[in-house]
């Protein structure tokens, strides 16, 4: 049996540079599942981070948990506040693993303007400039594919026989006045985003309301917009009863999901691209809405609920507590 151990250890002067701090987390103890211990990682000091997003914070755990049942000892960096601060935990060595998105890197890591429309193809081009430029590697990505897309209750969707944004187009030009949506402010400006979307597929907004993200849930569900502009992999789908309109045409940008490393860490424990493996492969869309609605509408602990997954999938044992 292994401790998942949340050290406590005296941060950097760019730790604290970064806003980053160390955060403690249930020991859980965690036995061998599917991931056995492996050699060559016995006692190697990991540390885990995540930016400040369940679904972020989530497979953060997911990781710890899965090192400590190969044998490794993960360290709990996860919540790190902001993409910007997450990018440089890593590249400064801070952190030694983190999870991605693909569209993410392309974008704002990579400085590029158009999304490669492909996921295979966006992934592909990501993983092989930021190996080039930054010695990162991204291990094979998910399917999980946490994008935008516009959602609707579940009954107004089915009201109104709504199932991709081509179907909402439609209704909307018949019905001009139901154009009521719901945005982030950043979202109604961006070219990837609301301008850039009505320019896709055609459709003209009838009102525009700016909330922040939480808020746009709530207003769908409300009735304050028939439209709103949501994550495709948050938990609020589910727990709101909510329909996620797919994107037909293609126009959001792809942001599947990859663990990170920096190269140079990699190569000197290549077996951490295995025990990561199988938790890339497992995760969906719909499993992750479904984790989601647990900690952020249910108020489950997360730490317990990739702990639950991990054993309901056999990654780890099931003696833990």
């Amino acid at each position: 049996m292994r401790r998942l151990v949340v050290l406590l250890v005296a941060l950097t002067s760019i730790l604290a540079g970064c806003g980053l701090s160390q955060n403690t987390a249930v020991p859980f103890t965690v036995t061998p599942g599917s991931i056995k211990p492996v050699p060559e990682l016995e006692g190697v000091t990991v540390v885990v981070g995540s930016k400040d997003f369940t679904e972020q914070i989530l497979v953060g755990y997911m990781s710890e948990l899965a090192l400590a049942a190969a044998g490794a000892t993960p360290v709990d960096l996860t919540n790190i506040q902001g993409s910007s601060n997450s990018r440089l935990a890593l590249r400064t060595g801070d952190i030694d693993l983190t999870w991605e998105y693909s569209g993410t890197g392309w974008i704002n890591y990579l400085g590029h303007t158009d999304p490669i429309p492909d996921e295979k193809a966006q992934y592909e081009a990501v993983r092989d400039e930021d190996a080039a430029q930054n010695g990162i590697t991204w291990l094979p990505y998910s399917e999980l594919n946490n994008t935008y897309a516009f959602g609707v209750t579940e009954a107004y969707a089915q009201q109104h026989d709504l199932v991709t944004t081509s179907d909402m187009t439609a209704f909307l030009q018949q019905n001009p006045a139901e154009g009521v949506f719901c945005v982030e402010t950043e979202f109604a400006s961006r070219q990837d985003g609301l301008p850039g979307v009505q320019a896709a597929y055609g459709f003209r907004p009838a009102e525009v309301k700016t909330f922040g993200t939480g808020a746009i849930y709530a207003g769908i569900a409300n009735g304050t917009c028939n439209f709103g502009e949501i994550f495709t992999t948050d938990g609020r789908i589910a727990g709101l009863n909510l329909r996620v309109l797919e994107d037909d045409k293609k126009f959001f940008p792809q942001y599947n999901i990859s663990p990170v490393l920096r190269t140079e860490f990699l190569q000197q424990h290549p077996q951490i691209a295995d025990v990561m493996a199988p938790i890339a492969q497992a995760l969906t869309n719909d499993e992750m809405i479904e984790l989601g609605k647990k900690v952020d509408v249910d108020g489950e602990d997360a730490a317990t609920v990739a702990r639950d997954w991990m054993i309901a999938k056999g990654f780890i044992g099931p003696d833990t507590a």
